[in-house]
């Protein structure tokens, strides 16, 4: 499994507009042509909510993979009926599969 994994812990309320940007560069390099998952976890799945993120529907046009902590994501209260179109909710064990993948360009925010 090789591409990259982007992993955003920071929530789109925290830090001005890091987390928009992070998303931003994610969608940059799917659209490049490269495999692109983009991880939301911690406050970041606050992202995963239908309209609070926009820039998160220009990354899925890319083609690149919404992947939601279920941990994360539950621990707020959150159901999966509430994750936005196009998001998979994942546990750790998928994530830490990849972050330890030596052809797997990880880049956590």
């Amino acid at each position: 499994m090789s591409g990259h994994l982007l992993i955003e812990t920071r929530g789109p309320w925290s830090g001005g507009r890091g987390c928009a940007a992070f998303v931003r560069d994610a969608a940059a390099l799917a659209d490049g042509g490269h495999r692109t998952r983009l991880f939301l976890l911690q406050e970041g799945v606050l992202g995963a909510l239908p309209g609070v993120l926009p820039e998160l529907a220009d990354y899925l046009r890319t083609g690149g993979q919404l992947l939601v902590d279920r941990y994360s994501f539950r621990q707020r209260g959150l159901e999966e009926k509430q994750l936005v179109e196009g998001g998979r909710l994942v546990d750790m064990d998928e994530i830490a599969d990849s972050v330890l993948d030596a052809s797997v360009k990880v880049v956590w925010h």
